[in-house]
């Protein structure tokens, strides 16, 4: 809670003297495009967070840093923006408000760590969900028309064909 105050109180200090932009704190992560998010409620999903922080610029990639054994995420994550200015507002804006009744703390990455998989690789990033390079989508085979009905349907069906069966 102390990190979101002192976030807070350097905007509001920025702001009541009118620093340039030049001369902001937020400077020193100029090379960096990605924040640090914690606080996050662990039932949140990569969708939830690309709802609330897509806002303030494009999402390149988001690293919900989840419990390898039961998937559960572990209430903080890593956001990437296309440009480096999405995060100063993200930064500004979301520092310290409430989602799902818990305190966001937001803040800026200066050198971001792309995750590794079990054998030390990177991995690679396809969109928002990072993949495994061995790891391909396989293609589906077609769905037949029965199999793209909606189960209630299906049942439907069948049990229209069993009452003509039995006519």
């Amino acid at each position: 809670m102390n990190n979101v105050k002192a976030i807070k109180k350097l905007s509001e200090t920025e702001l009541r003297l009118g620093l340039d932009t030049k001369k902001s704190w937020h400077e020193m992560y100029e090379g960096s495009a990605y924040i640090f998010v914690g606080g996050l409620d662990f039932d949140l999903t990569e969708g939830d967070v690309l709802s609330v922080f897509s806002q303030y610029g494009e999402i390149i990639n988001i690293n919900l840093v989840r419990n390898k054994k039961t998937g559960k995420g572990k209430g903080f994550c890593f956001i990437g923006y296309e440009d480096q200015r999405s995060t100063i507002l993200a930064v500004d804006n979301l520092n310290g408000i409430k989602l799902c009744g818990r305190t966001l703390r937001v803040d800026h990455v200066k050198e971001y760590r792309r995750p590794k998989d079990e054998q030390g690789n990177d991995i690679v990033e396809k969109g928002c969900a990072p993949r495994t390079p061995t790891q391909s989508p396989s293609p589906s085979p077609p769905l037949s028309p029965s199999e793209k009905m909606a189960p209630s349907k299906k049942r439907k069906k069948k049990h229209a064909e069993k009452r003509e069966k039995k006519d």
